[in-house]
C-alpha cells in the first residue's frame, strides 16, 4: 500500500487480538483494537477506518448487526469478517450485507496480511471512483440513476436540446424513450411550449394521416367536423413520433415532406398551412435493418436520424435497477398507505441479479404487484412475483452452464475428472460473468458474493498466471 492505512480490529478475545496485532506490526497500517460490538461503534462514530476486521461472535452485539449498521449508515469501510463459526450460510448472509471478505480461524500472517492489504487498496480504488460518481447525475428530469450509461445519455440531451435538430430515440420497449423525449423538450428553449406524442403503433393507419395533420369535414367516413391534427397542436413546441417504424410507407412520404419544409395540408383540404416544430422519434427496432427490409424510407430515416440517442436496457445500468426500484417503493407504498420503507439485502441481490427482459416498464409492473398484495417493512424475497420469487433461471454458457441460477463447472469437473479447487471457482465465476454478459455485479449477486470477490480473485489469478 502506498499510504498507511487506518484499520479497525473488533475481537473479544485478548490472546488473539494481540496475535493479530503482531501479524499486522510490520504492515503500513495504524491499527486500533476493541474488545466489544459497542466499542466498536464508537470507534466508528470517532473514526474513518479504511478496513474493519469484524468478529462476528462478539459478547455483547451479533457482528451481522454491526455489518448492517456500516452498510445502512454507507460507512466507507472494507469489512472482512473474522470468525470461527464458518459456514456457506453464515457467509453468504455477511456477503449480502456488503461484506468484502471472510476468513476462518485459524488463519496465518500471511493470509491475514494480503486480505487487508487487499481490501486496504480496494477501499482506495473505491474512494477513486465515489470521487468521480459524486459529480454524476443520480436524477434527471424524470430519470433515476447514476450509472456511466445513463451518464452518457443525459450529456447528449444536454448537448441536442438547445438546437433545433431531429432526435432520433432508439431502445428497447420500457426503456423510457418518451422520457428522454420529454427531458429534450424540457431542456430546450421549447420548454414553454406543446410536447405532443403520437404512437404510431397504437393508431390504425388509415386514421394515422389524419391524427398527424387533421382533417376537413367530410373528407371521410366520420369526419364530421374540421380537426387540427398533432402537427399543429405542436407550433412552436415539440413533435415526438413513437414507434415511428410502424408508420405506412405512403405516410412516411409525406412525413419527408412535412419535415424537409415545415408545411403541410390537412385531409381533404388545399389549403397550406406552416409551423414551427421540432421533431423528436422513436422506435424499438432496428432502424437500418427495417430501411434494408424496406419497411421504412432511406431517404426519411437519414432526415431524422440527426442527433441518435441509443437508451441502454435495465441490464446494462449498473446499480440504477435499486435505485428505481426504492424510488417507486417510497410512491406506491404512500399511494396505498402501506408500511413499506425498503427491501431486504437478499431482495436486492433478485433484483440486481434478475435480467429484466421488460425493463423499467416490468420494475414498475413488479414492485406495484409487490405493495398491492402485501404489506411489511421491508421488501422480503416471498413476495417477489412470478418470475423473480423463485430461483433466477440462467443461460447455458460455453464454460458451463447456469441451472436454477447456480452456474456449473467446466466439463472436466462435470465429467468427474478431479480438477484444483481453484479452477472450478475460476470456471463457476467466469461462467457466471458471461451468462450476465459481462456484468459482473449481476453475475457476483447471481453467486451470491461480493463482486470485490470477482475483481480480487481475477487479480489474482492474472498475477498467478492462471488464466
Amino acid at each position: 500500500m502506498s499510504t498507511r492505512s487506518k484499520v479497525l480490529l473488533i475481537e473479544d478475545t485478548p490472546s488473539l487480538a494481540r496475535l493479530y496485532e503482531q501479524y499486522l506490526a510490520s504492515e503500513p497500517v495504524d491499527l486500533t483494537v476493541v474488545e466489544t460490538g459497542q466499542a466498536g461503534l464508537d470507534a466508528l462514530e470517532q473514526d474513518l477506518f479504511a478496513v474493519v476486521l469484524l468478529d462476528l461472535q462478539l459478547p455483547d452485539v451479533n457482528g451481522i448487526e454491526i455489518l448492517k449498521h456500516i452498510r445502512e449508515q454507507k460507512i466507507p469501510s472494507a469489512v472482512v469478517i473474522i470468525t470461527a463459526h464458518g459456514s456457506i450460510k453464515v457467509a453468504v448472509e455477511a456477503m449480502r450485507y456488503g461484506a468484502y471478505d471472510f476468513i476462518v480461524k485459524p488463519f496465518n500472517a500471511d493470509r491475514l496480511k494480503v486480505t487487508v492489504k487487499n481490501a486496504s487498496e480496494r477501499q482506495q480504488l473505491s474512494e477513486i471512483v465515489d470521487t468521480i460518481k459524486d459529480g454524476a447525475r443520480s436524477a434527471y428530469h424524470s430519470f433515476i440513476g447514476k450509472s456511466l450509461a445513463m451518464q452518457a445519455v443525459y450529456r447528449i440531451i444536454d448537448s441536442a436540446a438547445a438546437s433545433k435538430a431531429t432526435v432520433f430515440i432508439t431502445g428497447e420497449s420500457g426503456t423510457g424513450k418518451e422520457l428522454c423525449a420529454e427531458a429534450i423538450h424540457r431542456q430546450s428553449t421549447r420548454a414553454g411550449g406543446p410536447f405532443i406524442a403520437i404512437n404510431c403503433g397504437a393508431i390504425p393507419r388509415d386514421l394515422m394521416e389524419s391524427e398527424i395533420f387533421g382533417h376537413k369535414k367530410g373528407s371521410f367516413t366520420g369526419a364530421t367536423a374540421d380537426r387540427a391534427g398533432a402537427a399543429a397542436a405542436a407550433d412552436g413546441g415539440t413533435l415526438f413520433l413513437d414507434e415511428i417504424g410502424e408508420m405506412d410507407l405512403d405516410l412516411q412520404k409525406k412525413l419527408l415532406r412535412f419535415i424537409q419544409t415545415g408545411s403541410f395540408s390537412r385531409v381533404g383540404d388545399t389549403k397550406v398551412e406552416k409551423v414551427d416544430v421540432r421533431f423528436i422519434c422513436a422506435t424499438n427496432k432496428d432502424p437500418l435493418a427495417e430501411v434494408e427490409a424496406g419497411r421504412f424510407r432511406e431517404d426519411l430515416y437519414y432526415r431524422l436520424h440527426v442527433v441518435p440517442v441509443a437508451m441502454p436496457p435495465l441490464r446494462e445500468r449498473e446499480d440504477d435497477v435499486v435505485e428505481i426500484a426504492r424510488h417507486l417503493l417510497e410512491s406506491y407504498a404512500k399511494e396505498e398507505n402501506r408500511q413499506f420503507t425498503g427491501y431486504a439485502p437478499e431482495t436486492e441481490s433478485i433484483l440486481l441479479g434478475y435480467g429484466w427482459p421488460g425493463n423499467v416498464r416490468q420494475l414498475q409492473n413488479v414492485v406495484r404487484n409487490i405493495v398491492v398484495l402485501n404489506d411489511g417493512e421491508l421488501v422480503t424475497p416471498d413476495m417477489l412475483p412470478d418470475p423473480l420469487n423463485g430461483d433466477t433461471p440462467g443461460a447455458a454458457t460455453p464454460g458451463g452452464a447456469a441451472v436454477n441460477g447456480v452456474v456449473q463447472g467446466s466439463a472436466e469437473a462435470q465429467s468427474g475428472v478431479v480438477v484444483p479447487l481453484w479452477k472450478v471457482e475460476k470456471d463457476a465465476i467466469e461462467s457466471a460473468i458471461a451468462s450476465c454478459e459481462g456484468n459482473i455485479p449481476r453475475a457476483a449477486a447471481m453467486l451470491e458474493i461480493s463482486p470485490s470477490t470477482i475483481y480480487r480473485k481475477r487479480l489474482s489469478w492474472k498475477a498467478e498466471g492462471k488464466v
